[in-house]
């Protein structure tokens, strides 16, 4: 718990290892901002020596590369051949414009608190909670894989374009023999050779990546100088000895330019299938996936929070003009047939074509080291998280250096199996969606935050708003299913899927849900419409406050309350003896969390609230008060019956407290919370609340105009046993009729209708619907107007839709010893001449016990405590004596219209 001493920062602003928090398992703290008494905490702690790159070296140069990938060189005839002008240049500025929304939502979460390692994954999980973050961390995992994949099969298609032997070339130029076979080799040795580099770890990566990234951008100047100093020319294409095509280079003429304008889809010569719009988009897309190459390295940057949001943006404006100017020249100067015949034109109307080669083979290479280096990362950080259990838990493995290289040997694994597709435009489409999910789950986390408008939640980027997150899920869901209808459905049931697995397996976790911002949010605004004064009795339903002793034996009530509540509002209240003046500190606040375990474990819709008082009757009083926010207050009291039987304690052998669970994450276990609560009373040993004392709560309960329940004999409430399938079926009884009051003149005062109505509410739940309902009326032989009476009350059910069965009842020995009078000298509760013998009360518990059949609970009129306090206990033994022996009883006193009759 924390105090004044302790630190008012403890986040880890200085230095943020890369270890992201597992669930049970807290990393260890850096030395806060501002500490409160810690030895040694003079200046900033040492810098991670793990978090070397900076923004240009950590996130332009690798997002910049994997933007680039195999697409800038090899895909742009593709696009513009099939798409024409006018169609590529819309799909660039929608697919810039869908990663730019997301750019802005990373940006706005990167800025507003440390980044660990895991890029995505980390945003999306510290943010939406662990089961969306697991299954979308895992489709961006699974989205790196296939992306990687995706790159090493463009750079084997580019290489056997010029190396391949097609039987047409002398022997010696074409060498490498070409075929599924030998493309999955091929692929194979390129994919070995990132494996090597990865291994090494990130800081070769980011030292190999700049170095292509200098070549790169050196053979993109060469062909843009290659599209103004190279004059027309002829450029014949020639696949095989049965496909030769006669192209030619025009240069820049606006002929070209208009015969390139309309779109003239057709077969793509790699896979033989027909393209459409959608397919174009899917493979040009891929060159705009890589936004997150830089936050998949957040556990090698220097400072995440600052480099992601500045390298990410400088990154998509680089890349973005760059294929601007690539599509509108290539559109300006070929020949529609050389596009879609040759992929690689670049080549021939280079000035130096070798040096288009080079280019090809650095950038495809360095995407598919960085989508291998950072799946790696994102597997790491799932696998730290133990959100998928042992199948991941070797993944975990760092070496001396920080670098996860057995996450890296899973990714290697991952990526062979997925290089048997054998083309790159055949997984193409797999991966744009799978990108898509990852993007929509980002802008899904940004505006949750936005919406949920937390305090903390202050990021230093502020170019975005909830608009521009929401359109960006939009628009990343519309184009996954234009892309891929069946892939983009595939993929929403995988996440589905993933997220009911997680939500099951793993536990607790301590990063905050912004589900619990969010329902904050919309319950306080609900709660502010929820206008007391327009309470309408057609509407009422039970909001209960129920006074808990202690747990162990009170645990069956609880259970029951929760049944009786019918939607409404279920308060577990419990009083602390003790003044506040003679204590260091509130002890209340420590014990919620046990008591919050406990409705867990009970699997009950209730509150908790607890205070200190110096006797529980004032502490009654103060929740009869306090609890409740607003239109949700308590309107019935319910109290355990007060008498001497020895309490059962319903830890001992409830299933659900006897099997332990190993990883609470609330800082409660089973040991723990066995012991907080004390053992129930033993035979003998006196109670802690005084009778007189309880019967008071009782009046002032009545005096507040609540509602009061009295349950007695609870704990021997058979739930299964009532309900098996062996099982005839049970009763529910009511006895409308004031006992201790037999000459009250109607059946259908307020509180009679209350009782009816708890007990209808009862037998509407699922679990009680077995039960039937049985109506007692208590009738005189000589009294001839019961039928009348019967029938009255059959009308009355009748308008209240209850479906009841009315058993008439005589009962002339029982009223007979009503009549006796009071002995001279015995109290009596009134000033009345007659008074309420125990003869009287037994004959009552005898004529109840009677009737015949199994009675799951019976509810039963309760009177007002009388006026006299004196008379206290008596009315307590009074009670006593009326429900000895019953089994489970309440007794009930309502001051609520509960029923209406009107539409």
């Amino acid at each position: 718990m924390s105090t004044e001493s302790s630190p008012l920062l403890s986040y880890r602003l200085f230095s943020v290892v890369d270890e992201g928090e597992m669930p049970g398992c807290r990393a260890q703290e850096e030395a806060p901002l501002v500490g409160g008494g810690m030895a040694g905490a003079v200046g900033p702690p040492h810098p991670d020596p793990a978090r070397r790159l900076s923004t240009f070296f950590g996130v332009v140069v690798p997002t910049v590369l994997s933007m680039f990938s195999i697409v800038v060189f090899m895909r742009v005839g593709f696009v513009v051949g099939h798409a024409g002008v006018s169609s590529p240049l819309l799909m660039l500025v929608v697919a810039y414009v869908i990663i730019l929304l997301t750019v802005l939502s990373v940006c706005a979460i990167c800025t507003n608190g440390a980044i660990q390692g895991g890029g995505a994954y980390f945003m999306i999980s510290r943010t939406l909670g662990p089961e969306f973050g697991g299954s979308i961390g895992l489709m961006f995992y699974l989205a790196n894989v296939c992306a990687c994949g995706v790159y090493i099969l463009g750079l084997v298609e580019a290489v056997l374009d010029v190396f391949g032997a097609d039987g047409t070339d002398p022997p010696g130029a074409r060498a490498l023999p070409q075929g599924y076979f030998y493309s999955f080799l091929y692929g194979s040795a390129v994919l070995l050779l990132c494996l090597l580099v990865c291994l090494v770890g990130a800081r070769i990566y980011a030292r190999a990546a700049f170095l292509i990234f200098l070549v790169v951008n050196l053979v993109l100047l060469a062909i843009f100088v290659s599209f103004v100093a190279v004059g027309p020319r002829p450029v014949p294409v020639a696949r095989d000895a049965n496909h030769t095509f006669n192209t030619s280079f025009t240069g820049f003429r606006l002929a070209t330019l208009r015969a390139n304008l309309p779109a003239m889809y057709s077969r793509d010569y790699t896979t033989n299938n027909v393209m459409t719009f959608a397919t174009v988009f899917a493979v040009m897309f891929n060159g705009c996936t890589g936004i997150m190459a830089g936050s998949n390295m957040s556990g090698e940057l220097r400072n995440a929070s600052s480099s992601i949001p500045k390298g990410t943006i400088i990154a998509v404006v680089y890349t973005f003009v760059i294929y601007f100017l690539l599509f509108l020249m290539t559109s300006f100067t070929c020949e529609r047939t050389l596009l879609k015949e040759d992929y690689g034109f670049f080549r021939p109307i280079n000035l130096w074509p070798p040096l288009v080669l080079v280019g090809v083979y650095a950038a495809s290479l360095s995407a598919s080291m960085s989508s291998l280096i950072g799946a790696s990362r994102i597997l790491h950080a799932l696998a730290k998280d133990d959100l998928f259990g042992i199948v991941l838990a070797p993944a975990k493995i760092v070496s001396k250096g920080g670098n996860p290289w057995v996450a890296v040997l899973y990714t290697w694994a991952l990526v062979q199996l997925v290089l048997f597709a054998g083309k790159l435009n055949t997984i193409a489409g797999i991966v744009t969606v799978f990108y898509l999910v990852a993007y929509a789950a980002i802008d899904l986390a940004c505006l949750a935050l936005e919406w949920a408008s937390a305090p903390n939640f202050r990021p230093t980027f502020q170019l975005f708003s909830w608009h521009t997150c929401l359109l960006g899920i939009a628009s990343c869901l519309l184009m996954m299913f234009l892309i891929s209808p069946a892939g983009a459905s595939g993929s929403l049931v995988l996440m589905l899927a993933l997220l009911g697995f997680i939500h099951l397996r793993a536990p607790a976790s301590s990063w905050g849900y912004i589900s619990q911002a969010l329902i904050f949010h919309q319950v306080r605004k609900y709660l502010l419409l929820l206008d007391v004064r327009k309470e309408h009795v057609k509407f009422w339903r039970p909001q209960m406050l129920l006074m808990v002793a202690n747990p162990r034996s009170g645990a069956q009530l609880i259970r029951f309350v929760n049944d009786l509540k019918k939607g409404g509002l279920f308060v577990l209240g419990h009083v602390e003896i003790g003044e506040l003046d003679t204590m260091p500190s509130d002890p209340i606040q420590a014990h919620y969390n046990f008591w919050l375990s406990l409705v867990d474990k009970l699997n009950v819709k209730a509150f908790v609230d607890l205070t200190l008082s110096p006797s529980v009757r004032q502490g009654t009083q103060h929740l009869l008060r306090i609890a409740g926010l607003g239109g949700m207050k308590p309107n019935t009291l319910v109290l355990g019956f007060y008498d001497t039987c020895v309490p059962d304690d319903y830890f001992l052998h409830a299933p659900a407290f006897r099997q332990a669970r190993e990883d609470d994450h609330f800082g409660v276990d089973l040991p723990a919370l066995q012991a907080h609560f004390p053992a129930v009373r033993g035979a003998g040993a006196p109670k802690a609340l005084p009778p007189a004392e309880y019967v008071a709560i009782i009046a002032d309960a009545v005096k507040m105009h609540k509602n009061v329940c009295l349950a007695r004999s609870f704990p021997g409430l058979d739930k299964e046993r009532l309900f098996s399938a062996k099982a005839e079926g049970c009763f529910v009884d009511v006895w409308p009729l004031n006992l201790l009051r037999p000459d009250t003149p109607t059946y259908v005062d307020v509180c009679s209708l209350f009782l009816l109505q708890l007990a209808c509410i009862l037998t509407m739940v699922s679990s009680w619907r077995a039960a039937s309902l049985r109506l007692f009326l208590c009738v005189e032989s000589g009294d001839r107007a019961w039928l009348a009476k019967e029938e009255k009350l059959k009308e009355l059910l009748g308008q209240l839709r209850i479906k009841a069965t009315i058993r008439a009842v005589t009962w002339d020995p029982v009223v007979a010893l009503h009549g006796q009078r009071a002995a001279a000298g015995e109290p009596s509760l009134n000033l009345a001449a007659h008074r309420v013998t125990d003869e009287y009360l037994a004959a009552v518990n005898a004529l109840v016990l009677e009737q015949g059949g199994p009675v799951a609970v019976r509810f039963l009129y309760l009177p007002r405590p009388p006026a006299d306090t004196a008379q206290y206990e008596r009315y307590l033994e009074q009670l006593e004596i009326l429900t000895r022996d019953l089994g489970p009883t309440l007794l009930v006193h309502g001051l609520t219209p509960v029923t209406c009759t009107e539409l």
